[in-house]
């Protein structure tokens, strides 16, 4: 609620104000009543309960009031009210005054309307209102519902139900009753047998509740768990009591009882009616009470006991003791002192000798028809079987080893039989045999001759391997027509003229074969005069012998979406058939797909909705149609149908259908695409390619779009977008380019891929393949196959002036020098925001493998590509930039090992608006050719003849003269050694010398070989030049051991003598 600010402002009123501002959060007033439509029946009791919440006074007891609008009128009717008497209008006032109308309070907040009984006219809505005592309004104060009242269509009744019914005890007792209603709304029977005794209360035998569960009465428990208490549903409406062995404490009254139940809105169940049928009395008589185990009790009965000549005689025989149900009996027939017929104790029967005859004719036969009864019938009676009848009985005692000990006979009461004796020319003809087919109808016909009075017949019928006939069916003389249970069959006699007979049996078993009889009786003044019969053999031809099944479709090869329609064609007589579809997808599996019974039933075991059963009646058989509404790769398999003859209870199944393939197609794809035209775009630019859908789908389409690259005959999926747009990278693209490539979908439809930045190395083949997705007629999404359409891209540089010097180098170096390659720009841009990316190359010689030595990024980093074998030559390097056009590589030391070719990549790069950096232009050097030597062989050693002539004891120097070496490093001993960088010590020349001859003479007196004269200014000038040459090495000795020390070699003390280090002497070619 609100409050208004004209209430606040008075002053007198704030407090007031003040306390609806602090109602306003509180809760509101409700008020509920049960959800509609209530159905009900016309005379049951309606109740209605109505509750109310969220007044500030709880515990203060309600007016509450109910009120109807009829649905022919517009204004409301008050009915009743909790706190005015005189609430309710005349149509109403004198119920709620006999107090078939009430309204009472549950409690102070919740109230209950009943109407006793209700009538047609209670119809309509009805609302609950509560009366509001209270200063303001803030709430649900009224509510309504339905109620709709309906006709009682609930029938209930005991068909063939005598009034009293009287049995021994021990007895089996089955009742029947039949329920039923029409009422259109959905509801529930439940359904009770009731026990009802005098000045007692009734009590339930057994009963079905409405969910069909069965619940025994209190007492017949134990009996129910026996299993001798049980509840039958027949069909629809039948339900059959049976009590295998009644009690002295089951007499009473017995009836049955069914209550209909609706479910309300609110899902609970509720009763609306009830009906009970006509009350049946039983009475159970006590077991006659015998002196000793031993004994027996037998009597004799007759139907009939003055027959006319050819009538029928029945004999009932009945024996009781103790412990009936363990003791076995023998009990046989006499008239006078003759045996009939006797039935052994495992009901084996024996004919006496002079009744041989009479039983091959089939006109004697006896059988148990009870616990304790047994029953001779003897037709057609000649004169010469009157007298007097006694039932004799012997108890039987079986021993361990089976064999039964006989006890001692008691003989029943006398029955005195006469025979009354006719005339008669009376004669019956039936043809010997007759044969149909399974599932056909029979028909006997049996004529009769010689008729003088009125005649009545009796059809019956025993099996081949059976002496007693049963009775089918039978007509008497008034045309009076008696069934018998028949194998549940469809039955019927009839008399087409005065003296033939008919019987007609509908769809006949392999069961009904047989003996058929045709028993006529002569009448007179409603007695029999004569009888007379005759048999006929039926042979019924089993349904498998001449019932065909096959398999038919006019449309193997289908394309989703279309009908196929297989046939079943059923060949042979209308047979009740179970017939089964069933589907194998593969090898392993065989799926059913649905099942019809023989009575119409149908199970379905695959999804409904994707068949249609279609049946169609021919002259020789049945087609059974199996329509498969838009088939879909689900339905592909091989199809087969299975009939079996539901006969006697028995499925008897029939040979396999041939087999049906059914193959399903995707249909052809009429994807129609335009692609972007070829593209040629500058470096760095923003690129869209769109490949747009040209056709238009009949059916709702999704699309799948693959997006390939194309480059030197390989393609690589950059990325792909499903059915459901969900949108995935290629396995290959990395993340650095995933960051500047993305699609997207728009009108038409159109699917574009978006390059930002684009690169050199995007170019190539942009292949768009779509593929179209459609869905079958039960939802399921398939593919056809895909369409796809090429766009050509090519990247380009933009025009620009950056130039590197292209002019090729080649350098020679000696191992051990400085190298210094230059890189030059000789045009292009330049100023503060042009960066530059500058990476030079290597390439060893004898290879095509071009490596990164080193990178300066344009960002100022400089880096070193990992390559193990370039380490040692990355270790010696030097990257400089004398000026802003320059990028100079230095090799410190170079070695014979640094041979190759060297090239110099630049890169230029500028800031764009938002920040990021641009690639505008790139250019490459000119090759470097580099060859690192080692030192040349320049080795020259002074080749001079002397001769020396010395006295003995004399010195003498051997002049050896070098004019020129290798290097100055080099170290003499015999032969030129030199440390190479890369080799380490090395042979680099051998030079000779020339030949000195030394003469040496006794006292002082030298005399040389070679010249006759010494002259001493040579010797002089060889001396000296020997000393210079010494110093000299000396000298050169020295400066390579400091200077070693000053390089800092690796190992510290070492000198360059041979004693020291062993030269090695490998050959200079060698190396």
């Amino acid at each position: 609620m609100k409050c208004s600010q004209k209430t606040c402002l008075r002053a007198n009123d704030l407090l007031l104000c003040l306390g609806l501002l602090l109602h306003c959060g509180e809760a509101k007033v409700n008020t509920e009543v049960q959800a509609g439509p209530l159905y009900r029946v016309v005379g049951s009791e309606l109740s209605i309960s109505c509750n109310v919440s969220g007044f500030r006074s709880e515990n203060i007891t309600k007016e509450i009031q109910f009120r109807v609008k009829k649905p022919a009128k517009a204004t409301e009717i008050n009915i009743i009210s909790t706190g005015d008497p005189h609430f309710s209008y005349s149509v109403y006032k004198s119920r709620v005054r006999s107090g078939e109308i009430t309204l009472k309070h549950e409690n102070p907040n919740s109230v209950f309307f009943k109407i006793q009984r209700l009538e047609k006219g209670d119809e309509g809505e009805y609302d609950c209102s509560v009366v509001n005592h209270e200063s303001n309004y803030d709430g649900t104060y009224s509510v309504k519902t339905t109620v709709k009242v309906i006709d009682n269509s609930l029938s209930v009744s005991s068909p063939a139900s005598p009034p009293t019914l009287s049995y021994n005890e021990g007895d089996a007792l089955t009742l029947t009753c039949q329920a039923s209603s029409n009422t259109i709304q959905h509801t529930h029977l439940s359904f009770a047998w009731y026990l009802h005794k005098d000045g007692e209360d009734r009590k339930p035998i057994i009963s079905l509740g409405r969910d069909f569960t069965l619940s025994p009465g209190s007492g017949f428990e134990g009996r129910y768990q026996a299993g001798h208490i049980r509840l039958d549903k027949l069909g629809e409406a039948t339900y059959q009591l049976n009590m295998a062995q009644l009690e002295l404490s089951d007499q009473g009254r017995i009836y049955c009882q069914a209550q209909e139940w609706i479910q309300d809105p609110d899902q609970s169940w509720y009763s609306i009616t009830e009906k009970a049928a006509k009350e049946t009395t039983l009475n159970v008589k006590a077991r006659e009470v015998l002196p000793d185990t031993s004994s027996l009790a037998v009597r004799i009965s007759a139907q009939a006991v003055t027959l006319q000549k050819g009538q029928e005689l029945s004999l009932s025989c009945n024996v009781d003791t103790q412990n009936l149900k363990e003791r076995f009996f023998s009990v046989a027939w006499l008239r006078g002192n003759v045996e009939l017929i006797r039935i052994g104790p495992t009901g084996i029967q024996s004919v006496g000798p002079q009744y041989s005859g009479r039983i091959k004719e089939g006109e004697l036969r006896a059988s148990r028809i009870g616990d304790r009864d047994y029953r001779l019938i003897l037709q057609p009676v000649r004169t010469e079987d009157q007298g007097q009848y006694i039932c004799r009985a012997w108890l039987q005692d079986r021993g361990p080893d089976g064999a039964f000990t006989q006890g001692a006979p008691q003989d029943s009461s006398s029955q005195e039989i006469s025979i009354l004796t006719t005339e008669s020319g009376l004669s019956v003809e039936m043809e010997n045999t007759v044969g149909v087919n399974e599932g056909y109808g029979l028909m006997l016909t049996c004529k009769v001759h010689g008729v003088k009075g009125q005649l009545s017949v009796t059809w019956q019928r025993k099996s081949t391997s059976a002496a007693i006939f049963t009775k089918v069916i039978s007509l008497s003389q008034e045309g009076v027509v008696e069934k018998a249970e028949f194998m549940s069959h469809k039955v019927n006699a009839t008399r087409t003229a005065a003296g033939t007979f008919i019987l007609e049996l509908d769809e006949v078993r392999p069961s009904d074969a047989g003996v058929y009889e045709c028993a006529v009786s002569e009448w007179e003044s409603n007695s029999k005069t004569n009888s007379q019969s005759q048999t006929t053999t039926v042979t019924v031809v089993p349904s498998e012998s001449f019932v065909k099944v096959s398999l038919i479709s006019r449309n193997n090869n289908v394309t989703v979406g279309e009908n196929v329609a297989l046939m079943c064609w059923v060949k042979g007589p209308p047979v009740p058939i179970t017939l089964a579809w069933s589907l194998q997808r593969d090898a392993s599996t065989l799926d059913t797909i649905l099942t019809m019974y023989y009575d119409g039933a149908i199970s379905w075991s695959g999804d409904q909705s994707r068949y249609q059963l279609k049946v169609e009646k021919q002259k020789n058989g049945v087609f059974h149609y199996l329509v498969i509404n838009g088939v879909s790769q689900s339905e592909v398999g091989i199809y087969q149908c299975r009939v079996s003859v539901f006969l006697d209870n028995v499925y008897k199944k029939l040979p396999l259908s041939n087999l049906v393939a059914i193959s399903v197609m995707n249909p052809t794809s009429k994807l129609d695409l335009t692609p972007t035209p070829a593209l040629t775009v500058n470096i760095n630019t923003d690129i869209k390619i769109k490949c747009s859908v040209n056709s238009k789908p009949s059916t709702p389409t999704h699309y799948a779009v693959t997006w390939l690259l194309q480059q030197q005959a390989e393609s690589t999926m950059i990325m792909k977008s499903d059915r459901d747009a969900l949108v995935t990278f290629g396995p290959n693209v990395q993340p650095s380019h995933s960051q500047r490539i993305s699609m997207k979908r728009t009108q038409g439809p159109s699917f574009e891929l978006n390059i930002r930045q684009a690169r050199i190395s995007d170019n190539g083949s942009y292949v768009c393949e779509v593929v179209e997705w459609l869905q079958d007629p039960h939802g399921d999404w398939y593919q056809l196959s895909p369409v796809s359409k090429t766009t050509e891209l090519t990247v380009i540089e933009p025009a620009n002036d950056l130039h590197l010097e292209k002019k090729e180098q080649r350098l020679t170096a000696r191992e051990g020098d400085e190298v210094e390659l230059k890189c030059n720009i000789i045009s292009g841009a330049s100023g503060p925001s042009f960066f530059y990316k500058v990476a030079w190359l290597y390439t060893r010689h004898g290879s095509s493998v071009r490596s990164p030595l080193v990178e300066l990024d344009h960002t100022g980093l400089l880096s070193y590509p990992g390559n193990q074998e370039l380490r040692g030559l990355q270790g010696r390097l030097h990257f400089s930039r004398p000026t802003q056009r320059s990028f100079y590589l230095g090799i410190k030391r170079a070695h014979e090992e640094d041979n190759g070719t060297y090239q110099c990549q630049v890169e230029q790069y500028q800031l764009d608006q938002e920040g990021q950096w641009q690639q505008k232009a790139s250019d490459s050097a000119g090759l470097i050719s580099l060859t690192v030597n080692v030192t040349e062989i320049n080795l020259s050693v002074v080749e001079e003849e002397q001769d020396l002539n010395l006295t003995r004891s004399q010195n003498f120097t051997i002049p050896c003269h070098i004019t020129k070496q290798s290097s100055n490093e080099s170290e003499f001993q015999v032969e030129e050694w030199l440390l190479s960088l890369s080799l380490g010590w090395r042979k680099v020349a051998v030079e000779k010398s020339g030949h000195l001859t030394v003469h040496f003479y006794d006292e002082g007196v030298v005399k040389a070989n070679s010249e006759p004269k010494c002259k001493s200014d040579i010797w002089m000038g060889m001396l000296i030049v020997t000393v210079i040459c010494s110093m000299l090495v000396i000298v050169l000795l020295v400066l390579k051991i400091c200077r070693s020390k000053v390089s800092g070699g690796n190992k510290s003390g070492e000198n360059l003598w041979a004693e020291q280090h062993p030269l090695n002497t490998k050959p200079i070619a060698d190396d």
